[in-house]
């Protein structure tokens, strides 16, 4: 019963159970992927390293410990894992036929902790049950049937991994060999809700942990918020005309300046506030182009050096090359070995490729001067003039501001006066208007689709000629692939006739059932094999004899073979009920009468 497999604790069940084989439970250990320890938890083997077999990124963990453990990596299949017999105190576990493939099992329930044990013998108790498995892992209950099978869930999930390889093994109760304490185990997946909703929650908690991960990336990585803009006031306007006369605090004070004229704070009262501050942010200009005429001096500085120290190096590349060539004469050269010469001759021609790169770049400086300077003489006469009339502008343009700003003034309290008569005029204005416009543009969208519509017919009609000569073409082909399939069908009759004259052997080989010296030696060999056992012979006990033989002999190539030697070899059907098995018998004398 459940409650009674939940109750069970390990304390309870006796270790010290006996083991007529260690060496047998120590390999059944190793595949299962756990060290190999005895009933008593003391290690069998004290070399085995239990890093081996395991997952990566696991530590090592000694799965006999309740509650830990990883799941065993999956077997090769080229490489079939060898199960021995495995002994218990109540019972003993034999292993299935390594040849046999292995036993089905369903597809795997997310987070499964339960698996399916079918086949148990019908002696088969609880305390038994736990004894097998609880070499699997921790057991939190068990639910038994009447009817030779059971459930049986798990503390983790690796531990159903480590159950079902028990699948196939057959279970005998003592030394007794009757039915009823026989059985082979069936070990499966099994749907529980338990361990769904287990998996579930787990799933919504990784999740949850997930969520908040990417939040704290995206609030970590978000850009700061940008200071508010204060509202408009008069003690405001007074800080902000201050700060726009200061360098270093002059962004911030257009950008407030902007904010203020974007809301829209002027009105008649602040005008002239605001004006004094755009004034002062247009002298600023003046700052910056002087800021830029010092920069531009910099850089002129920048650029004298940097052409006194080109200079420099290519006089020194030109002095290096000057003893690479006289090193190259004939006088020195004879002294040298080939070694040398080889390695002077490779120097010689690096230093006149880096000399001469340097030497263009050089020659393009001085072509930059001379275009600057040939614009300068040009703007020179000019240039003069600018200057001493830009000093009686400026001081005109200062006088036109003044001025300028009182007919501003003025002629914004007019415009407001105007703009309110005019706003009764325009109503009824702007309704004829807005009706003229709408009109022009239907006009246009008509002129529009009426050049689409003249566009689409002319693509239509060259998509029509492109079509009937396709289907011209294809008319052509079809007619010539006729003719292929006719010349085609009298060369194969011409064929056919030919081999049926010259070769009749091969097609009574063709036909035989027997088709290699192998299959005829393979024939022989089953027929004597059969011969001595009248009773016929079962095809995997006609295959073992076999492969004692060969090795690489196919149950199912003897099979397929057999079958087609139906008057050599015959299948029977013998036993009853639960016996029942199929088998092969010789009956060539009775088959060479019916031939």
């Amino acid at each position: 019963s459940a409650d009674g497999g939940g109750n069970l604790s390990l304390d309870s069940i006796p270790m010290g159970l006996p083991m007529s084989d260690p060496s047998a439970w120590a390999t059944a250990m190793n595949n299962l992927g756990m060290a190999p320890m005895g009933m008593t938890g003391q290690p069998l083997l004290p070399d085995f390293d239990p890093a081996l077999g395991m997952m990566t990124g696991i530590p090592p963990i000694n799965p006999m410990m309740p509650g830990l453990g990883i799941v065993p990596p999956p077997i090769p299949p080229d490489m079939p894992a060898v199960k021995e017999i495995i002994h218990c105190k109540s019972c003993t576990l034999f292993p299935p036929n390594p040849h046999l493939p292995p036993p089905a099992t369903r597809e795997r329930p997310p987070g499964c902790k339960t698996v399916f044990v079918g086949g148990l013998p019908e002696n088969g108790t609880e305390q038994i049950i736990m004894e097998v498995f609880e070499q699997c892992g921790e057991v939190i209950a068990i639910r038994k049937s009447k009817k030779n099978f059971c459930h049986i869930r798990f503390a983790e999930e690796f531990m159903v991994d480590k159950a079902l390889y028990l699948s196939g093994y057959r279970i005998r109760l003592g030394s007794s060999t009757d039915k009823k304490d026989t059985g082979r185990l069936h070990v499966d997946f099994a749907q529980a809700r338990d361990d769904l909703y287990e998996w579930e929650c787990k799933q919504r908690m990784l999740a949850r942990e997930e969520r908040h991960r990417r939040r704290l990336a995206e609030e970590r990585f978000r850009p700061p918020s940008p200071p508010p803009v204060v509202h408009y006031s008069d003690h405001e306007c007074s800080v902000v005309a201050e700060k726009l006369k200061d360098d270093t605090k002059f962004l911030e004070a257009i950008q407030t300046l902007l904010t203020w004229i974007e809301r829209g704070e002027v009105n008649r009262r602040t005008a002239n506030n605001f004006y004094s501050m755009i004034q002062s942010a247009n002298s600023h200009i003046r700052r910056l182009v002087n800021e830029k005429a010092a920069h531009e001096k910099e850089m002129e500085e920048a650029k004298e050096k940097f052409k006194l120290a080109l200079s420099g190096i290519l006089v020194q590349f030109e002095q290096i090359v000057a003893v690479y060539h006289s090193a190259s004469k004939q006088k020195a050269w004879d002294h040298f070995t080939k070694a040398q010469r080889k390695n002077i001759s490779v120097w010689c021609k690096q230093a006149e490729e880096i000399r001469n790169i340097h030497n263009d770049e050089l020659m393009g400086i001085r072509r930059e001067e001379e275009m600057e300077m040939s614009d300068e003489e040009i703007e020179d006469p000019s240039e003069m003039k600018e200057t001493e009339e830009s000093a009686l502008v400026s001081q005109v343009e200062a006088l036109k501001e003044e001025n300028d700003s009182l007919r501003w003034q003025l002629d914004a309290y007019r415009n407001e006066v105007e703009l309110l008569k005019q706003e009764q005029g325009k109503a009824s204005r702007d309704e004829d208007t807005t009706k003229e416009q709408q009109m022009k543009l239907l006009q246009q969208a008509l002129q529009g689709m009426q050049k689409h519509l003249l566009k689409v017919q002319e693509e239509y009609k060259k998509r029509e000629a492109e079509l009937e000569k396709v289907k011209e073409d294809k008319l052509k082909i079809e007619t010539l692939l006729e003719n292929l399939k006719e010349q085609e069908s009298s060369m194969a009759r011409v064929c056919a006739c030919s081999q049926e004259k010259d070769c009749p052997v091969e097609k009574t080989l063709s036909n035989s059932p027997v088709k290699s010296e192998r299959e005829v030696l393979l024939v022989g060999i089953i027929s004597t094999f059969l011969h001595v056992h009248p009773f016929g012979a079962s095809i995997e006990y006609i295959c073992s004899y076999l492969q004692r033989l060969d090795s690489k002999i196919c149950t199912a190539e003897v099979e397929v073979l057999m079958t087609r030697l139906q008057n050599t070899f015959r299948q029977e059907l013998s036993g009853v009920g639960a016996s029942l098995e199929k088998r092969w018998k010789f009956c060539g004398f009775d088959g060479l009468k019916m031939t």
